[in-house]
């Protein structure tokens, strides 16, 4: 457990330090108040023995990410915990000490701290960006300034709850084309490398002609098993290092992204997922309470494409001089006529939040069913893909055996 060094003043005011082990700050300051002192600091003692005394938990915290379901988890029992009466100091630490995320934990011992010396919980948050990004922190502040934090943090968690169920069908989608994929290149490589070889060995013994097809494949295979192979792995590595760098521009984003969403199959996924993003957290977003100007700022950072953030941004400035959002979505021609039909009916209701919502749950649908007709797609495509291949290298070693049977006849 790690040790902890206190300023404190006792019950007759004198100063003192005291140190203290516990399994947590929150758990020191306890101890300390039972015993009577009035805590003035508490910070946890530097140790740099390197024999048996390591913070592997820090090491941990410092490889590992906060995944949305993590925070979704975080945001519900902290929910259940300010709604039970719970104080807010205590729920961060309780939930710090059950958290199996590293670091997540070390963020919510340290925001903890921050919120007993009196700082609000929405910037003990934003000093952690790593696991609380600008909407959640614009979220749980708009729940601290309207007492609401408990409704707040019950939306932030079916916000992020969405999100990640989103994510998940993505990933099923591509599990079985990527899995697929990667069999197929082991089977390609183990094939022209190893069984290859050996048959062009008895053709040569055989002074066999070779048919192209056979030829090529022998071609295929001495590339891989010489230094030929690196020519078009180093073009790989050296291309990849300009698309990154020419994505990180301003103009090398929004070319791709725009092209993103012209893909076929792709992009028409692409643009109903960002459209159910941007409803959804929008749309959390007003209900909260935050200013549409804000939550418009947010929504285009975390927007995922440039041509929408584009989109978000010129319907900000659209609003500033008293449009509206609908009109500006509309001339930039990114979001579905659908969606653009049900915001503006919701600003001229005044129940915007509530439209945004049904978009979202509309699209998110959309989602769900034009994965499953990808998926449908992918898969005889990828079986078919993988016979011919290996039908191909099979039928390139079976050809010259036909014209041996011929001399032999």
């Amino acid at each position: 457990m790690p040790t902890y060094v206190a300023r404190v003043r006792d019950a007759k005011g004198n100063a003192r330090k005291e140190k203290i082990v516990a399994d947590t700050p929150f758990a020191a300051r306890s101890n300390l108040r039972e015993r009577g002192f009035v805590i003035q600091d508490l910070k946890q003692a530097q140790e740099f023995k390197f024999s048996g005394d390591l913070d592997l938990g820090q090491f941990q915290a410092a490889f590992t990410s906060v995944s949305v379901k993590d925070k979704a988890i975080f945001s519900r029992q902290f929910a259940v915990l300010t709604n039970a009466g719970v104080a807010i100091v205590r729920s961060l630490g309780l939930l710090a000490e059950q958290s199996s995320n590293p670091k997540l934990k070390k963020a919510l011992l340290e925001i903890s701290e921050d919120v007993q010396q009196g700082v609000n919980l929405s910037e003990a948050m934003r000093k952690h960006p790593a696991c609380f990004d600008n909407l959640y922190v614009s979220m749980v502040q708009a729940g601290e300034v309207g007492g609401v934090l408990d409704e707040v943090m019950n939306r932030l968690s079916k916000l992020l709850e969405d999100v990640a169920r989103l994510q998940n069908q993505v990933k099923s989608a591509l599990a079985y084309p990527v899995a697929v994929g990667f069999l197929a290149v082991l089977i390609f490589l183990g094939m022209t490398i190893f069984l290859i070889p050996i048959f062009a060995d008895i053709f040569k013994q055989l002074g066999v002609e070779l048919p192209a097809l056979t030829q090529f494949m022998l071609t295929i295979s001495e590339i891989l098993r010489s230094w030929r192979i690196f020519i078009p792995i180093l073009i790989f590595i050296v291309g990849s290092f300009f698309y990154r760098q020419y994505y990180r521009t301003r103009l090398g984003r929004e070319t791709i992204d725009r092209i993103s969403l012209k893909m076929p199959l792709f992009g028409d996924l692409i643009q109903k997922s960002s459209v159910a993003r941007f409803s959804r957290t929008f749309g959390s977003l007003t209900r909260s309470g935050v200013p549409i100007l804000t939550a418009l700022e947010i929504v285009r950072d975390t927007a995922g494409n440039q041509v929408i953030a584009n989109a978000l941004d010129a319907s900000r400035q659209e609003i500033q001089q008293g449009g509206m959002i609908s009109v500006a979505l509309r001339k930039d021609d990114v979001f579905p006529l659908m969606a653009i039909q049900m915001i503006s009916i919701g600003e001229e209701t005044g129940e915007l939040d509530q439209m945004l919502m049904k978009v979202a749950d509309f699209y998110e649908d959309e989602i769900e069913q034009a994965v499953k007709a990808l998926t449908s797609v992918i898969e005889p495509v990828m079986i078919v893909v993988l016979g011919g291949m290996v039908g191909t290298i099979l039928l390139s070693m079976y050809l010259p055996m036909f014209k041996v049977f011929e001399k032999l006849g």
